[in-house]
Parts: C-alpha cells; sequence; structure tokens
C-alpha cells in the first residue's frame, strides 16, 4: 500500500472518530437536560392510563369502553389500570409505571408536592358527587362524636374533607376507619360503621341498599355546589416529552363526556358494564340514576378551588402547611382542544408557572 494510500486511510479514520465522538458528546449533553427542558418526542409508543371502578370516573370508563382514547391516540397502545383509592395510584405515577391518572383533586395534590412539581394537573372530569351517609338516628353533626365513620383511604379526597369537617365543628372521639368502598357497604350493613363520607356509587349504595341517610352533601359546603371530584393529571416528563398523546387523550375524554351527556341512559349502561367486568357487580337502576343525579361529567376542573383544597388538607392535620401550587396546572393541551372546537379555554388563577 502506498503512503499516500496509507495516510488517507488513516484521515478518514481520524474523522470518522472525532464525528462518533461529537455525537456522542451531543447525546450526553442532551441526556443531561434538565427534566423540565426535555423536548418533544412525537406520539409515545405507548400511554398507560389509570382510572378507578366508581361512577365518579365515567369518562375514564367510557372513554376505555367505547373507544373514544383508542381513536384519538392511533398507533399509540393504549394499557390500563384501575386502582381503589388515590394514594395507591399516586404511587403509580411516582413510581414511573404510570403516565396519565384520573384520580381524586386531594391526591393530586399530594402526588404534586410528593414529586416535587413533577406532576401536572391538565383537566376536570367529574364534580360533585360525595356524600356524608350515616345510620337513621344520627341526625347532626355533634351526633358523630364517639361515632365510627369511614373514608375510602388514608389522606384520599373525602378523608381529608371528613377530617376538615370534624376539625372545623370540633367534634370530639370521632373515630375514622379506611376501608375499600365495598368493604364500607359489607361493614355499614353489619352495623360495624356508623357512616362513611363516599364518592359515588357508594353513598347511593348506602342509602338505598344498606338504610343510610344524608347526614351532608358535600356540594353544600362550596360555592354554587362546584367542588372537583374527579381530575386528570399526567407525570411531567410525559407531558413534555409526548404533548400530542396528552392531548389526544383529553379529546377522547371531551369526546366520552359529550357522548355521555346526549346518551344517558347508554352512559349509564356503559358504567354499570364496566363496574361488572372490573369490580365484579354491578349496580341496581335506582342506585345509578341517583348516583348519576348527584354528578357533573366536564373538562372544567374547577380550578379556583384548588387553593381551598390544599388548605383543606391542612386543616384535616394531612400535611403541616398548605403546598404553594404554582406550576401546578398545564391547560396547553387541554385549551388546544377546546379551541379546536371552538370552546372557551379553561383558566387556572394561581396554578400555571
Amino acid at each position: 500500500m502506498s503512503t499516500h494510500h496509507r495516510t488517507r486511510l488513516l484521515a478518514a479514520a481520524f474523522a470518522a472518530l472525532t464525528l462518533a465522538g461529537g455525537i456522542a458528546g451531543c447525546s450526553r449533553a442532551d441526556s443531561g437536560a434538565a427534566p423540565a427542558e426535555q423536548k418533544s418526542q412525537g406520539a409515545a409508543a405507548e400511554v398507560r392510563v389509570g382510572y378507578f371502578p366508581n361512577v365518579t370516573h365515567a369518562p375514564a370508563l367510557i372513554g376505555v369502553k367505547n373507544g373514544f382514547f383508542a381513536k384519538e391516540i392511533g398507533s399509540t397502545k393504549l394499557t390500563t389500570q384501575t386502582f381503589n383509592a388515590g394514594p395507591e395510584e399516586v404511587n403509580a405515577l411516582l413510581g414511573n409505571s404510570l403516565d396519565i391518572a384520573f384520580i381524586g383533586s386531594g391526591p393530586a395534590i399530594n402526588a404534586f408536592t410528593k414529586s416535587k412539581g413533577a406532576i401536572q394537573l391538565v383537566s376536570g372530569a367529574v364534580t360533585g358527587g360525595a356524600q356524608l351517609v350515616v345510620k337513621p338516628e344520627i341526625t347532626t353533626p355533634e351526633q358523630l362524636t364517639g361515632k365510627n365513620i369511614a373514608t375510602p383511604s388514608l389522606a384520599n379526597t373525602q378523608d381529608v374533607a371528613l377530617k376538615k369537617f370534624i376539625a372545623e365543628k370540633k367534634l370530639p372521639d370521632v373515630k375514622i376507619t379506611n376501608l375499600e368502598n365495598p368493604k364500607t357497604f359489607d361493614a355499614f350493613k353489619k352495623g360495624e360503621l356508623d357512616g362513611g363520607w363516599l364518592p359515588e356509587p357508594w353513598s347511593s349504595r348506602l342509602v338505598l341498599d344498606a338504610g343510610a341517610k344524608v347526614l351532608l352533601d358535600e356540594k353544600n359546603l362550596w360555592p354554587e355546589g362546584k367542588f372537583p371530584t374527579t381530575v386528570v393529571i399526567v407525570r411531567s416528563e410525559f407531558l413534555q416529552q409526548h404533548p400530542e398523546t396528552v392531548t389526544a387523550i383529553l379529546k377522547g375524554e371531551l369526546a366520552a363526556i359529550e357522548w355521555a351527556k346526549t346518551n344517558p341512559a347508554e352512559a349509564k349502561k356503559v358504567v354499570n358494564g364496566e363496574l361488572k367486568a372490573l369490580a365484579g357487580s354491578t349496580l341496581s337502576e335506582a342506585v345509578l340514576d341517583r348516583a348519576f343525579s348527584g354528578i357533573e361529567l366536564g373538562i372544567d376542573p374547577v380550578a379556583s378551588t384548588f387553593t381551598q383544597l390544599a388548605q383543606d388538607s391542612v386543616t384535616a392535620g394531612v400535611v403541616k402547611s398548605a403546598v404553594d401550587l404554582k406550576g401546578f396546572a398545564d391547560f396547553g393541551p387541554l385549551n388546544a382542544v377546546l379551541a379546536e372546537q371552538g370552546k372557551p379555554g379553561v383558566n387556572a388563577p394561581g396554578l400555571t408557572k
């Protein structure tokens, strides 16, 4: 081989190594970027969505069963997982085994706090649908003293609401038992509980199937009777990497909600069928009708309530100080969907960056 040819080969090899090193250096620089600054990577290969087998999660149940989510996300694989309470769903999000969650407002705030801002509120889903139901002989809040009242889970939305109520009323010696909703129903029927602060359909089940009465409807504690029972949150990293997938899920949610409002009888059947498939039992027509009458499906997260909700966790003794919710909400994807359909956007006073 001539000296000239050998020199050309060595130069080419050196150039290739230099280029490879430059590429590798760029990769290291990119991977070292703060998660908050990650660029969009297009549609996700998979989106993992969590929700509850509850009437208060009707938009998710309908969105999955009737294919509204699947239609909007296209080739992205939809993987779903159901939960019984917010805290365990939060753990799934923080453990990176879930991307998007339909969840209660209390656990949504807790997720934002625990993750140090790595969880974002992106939409509402359901308002209303929570009641304090008790034995018929209990007719005043003061009679809760010495009684055993259930909530679905420690620090979940209803747990915070009950503890705040007890604190504000200065009710002594009220025992609070955290039980999964089906177990609460069984325990109440056996006389082991005196009542529960419960979401639908469980408050309706205790009233119609177990003889309970309503001591308080939570809507009576809020301006205009509106409070967020179920909202949609997402891992910030997933939102940054795959905003179009998040937008697609929200578009599917809105389609599910509009379909349910247009077809209420069909919507109830779909929800009841999903409750059978996921929880093993269906609701009577009377329970289903009562449960749906107490909720409103909608993408408005009632953002104005979240500062109060954060303070409620302090009053309830769940946290020591109210979290600063600045940066909690990102309604960009939702407002894009709404604008596309000629609908007004959602405001988030004090919740956006």
